[in-house]
């Protein structure tokens, strides 16, 4: 059900009838999309907004309905583990800015969704709690690192979820589960809350069944927070700046290495587009071919400083037979950490050591520089930067586990909007099979017309 099926739902029994339903609905999720239920605390909320209803007050433009957060969004009532062992015992001390003002508006949130521990990979295979399979293909992945998030919604457990996408985390789940997925400009949301993965790209934005169900969530929860001195004004109070009517495709994101189903499903709508009176233009972007790599080298050196604080004694479950300082610290990250946060804490460091920093991290950030004016000045040129979310569907739970490389090449076509703090969001294409995702890049901070538009697209797919 969508947001506005929901609230009907509501009005016609009670918000407590439909969070004990999306409850049940949760408990019997065979994807493994969720790691904790929150269930006394949802149906307690629940019947406090039905007072608020029966009593005439206003209980919130979201009243009564149930969502489910990533689990590396702090909560009460539940533990927020990060999907890593390290976090297995943790109890928030205070809520995320976001859920706060989720709840603040009357939403109710109910579970926590699976993840990649602290939100490595792109599949949901590296949480230490297991795999969430795709809904339409259980012997496939649902993506990552929101792949819990995703399939909760594609499951249709409830309207909306929140996920958050450092390098394409909220719209590669939400092209390999066939839901929208909105990464708003970087610093549109507060972060306070969150546990960090790479500080220059986190955003945190909403999984859903309609582009109007995102825009209606990000008004909630964007905005400027004193506990986040990167945030912004809500851009999507804002009106729309761009009337959609010239469409650059970005020619390298079509090329050799997207399945076929991938590129007969975007080039239909790319024809439908042209159909309905747009001009549609192939836009090339050689620099693109480096946005991978800038990421890659970005991206762990901001994690391997993030996760520094992971120790066994600030944070983290400690192995008892600790003897020293040392063994606490070693013994402590060996069992915590999944095989990919080591990979990418090992990167990380590595490119920050002395004698390679300028050869790796300088030169990444300069071209970050490079790629961030490039795309700007497409944007000049056209309304939007179109093309795949993701250069396939989903592949089999297993096929890329081994291959770190093939995993990392699932983000090519995300990475870019990231390093450049720019909106993009995946509306899922009307497919015969697996799902595709057609991914929109607008403007830094003109969120709305990447919205606008995306409901043309949504429209279209119909």
């Amino acid at each position: 059900m969508t947001i506005a099926e929901t609230k009907i739902a509501i009005s016609e029994s009670s918000a407590t009838e439909v969070v004990k339903a999306a409850i049940e609905r949760a408990k019997a999720d065979k994807s493994h999309a969720l790691l904790e239920i929150i269930e006394e605390r949802a149906v307690v909320r629940a019947a406090e907004i039905d007072e608020k209803l029966k009593a005439g007050s206003d209980a919130g433009i979201l009243a009564g309905v149930p969502f489910i957060a990533k689990d590396n969004m702090l909560t009460f009532g539940s533990h927020t583990t990060a999907a890593s062992k390290l976090l297995e015992n943790f109890e928030a001390p205070f809520q995320a800015e976001a859920i706060e003002r989720l709840e603040a508006a009357g939403a109710i949130c109910i579970a926590k969704a699976n993840l990649d521990a602290f939100a490595h990979g792109g599949s949901t295979e590296n949480s230490a709690y297991g795999p969430t399979s795709n809904p339409h293909d259980n012997t496939r992945v649902a993506g990552g690192s929101s792949g819990g998030s995703a399939a909760s919604v594609a499951l249709d457990i409830v309207p909306f979820a929140l996920g958050t996408d450092t390098g394409g985390s909220i719209r590669e789940p939400a092209s390999f589960c066939g839901v929208v997925g909105l990464k708003p400009t970087y610093g549109s949301v507060s972060r306070y809350g969150v546990v960090a993965m790479a500080s220059s790209t986190d955003v945190i934005g909403p999984l859903t069944h309609t582009v109007g169900d995102a825009k209606l969530v990000m008004d909630v929860i964007a905005g400027k927070d004193t506990k986040d001195s990167t945030t912004i004004d809500n851009p999507y109070t804002q009106p729309a700046t761009v009337a959609v009517k010239k469409v650059g495709v970005i020619k390298e994101w079509l090329e050799d290495g997207v399945d076929e189903t991938v590129k007969t499903n975007v080039t239909k709508m790319l024809d439908t587009l042209t159909s309905q009176g747009y001009i549609v233009e192939e836009v090339s972007l050689p620099v693109l071919q480096y946005a991978l790599a800038v990421y890659y080298i970005i991206v762990p050196a901001e994690v391997a400083s993030n996760l520094a604080r992971y120790d066994g004694i600030r944070y983290g479950v400690r192995p008892e037979s600790t003897t020293d300082l040392g063994s606490v610290y070693s013994m402590t990250r060996n069992a915590g950490f999944m095989p990919e946060n080591k990979r990418r804490i090992l990167i990380g460091n590595y490119v920050l050591s002395s004698g390679y920093y300028d050869a790796y991290f300088r030169q990444a950030a300069k071209v970050r520089t490079l790629l961030t004016d490039v795309m700007n000045q497409a944007l000049e040129t056209y309304d939007m930067l179109v093309g795949p979310t993701v250069p396939m569907v989903a592949f089999g739970l297993g096929e890329n586990t081994q291959d770190p490389l093939s995993m990392y090449l699932a983000d090519q076509m995300t990475v870019s909007a990231s390093l450049t703090g720019m909106p993009a969001i995946s509306v899922p294409l009307k497919t015969e099979g697996l799902p595709v995702g057609f991914q929109i890049i607008g403007k830094r901070g003109d969120d709305n017309s990447v919205l606008v538009f995306a409901e043309t697209i949504e429209g279209a797919a119909v």
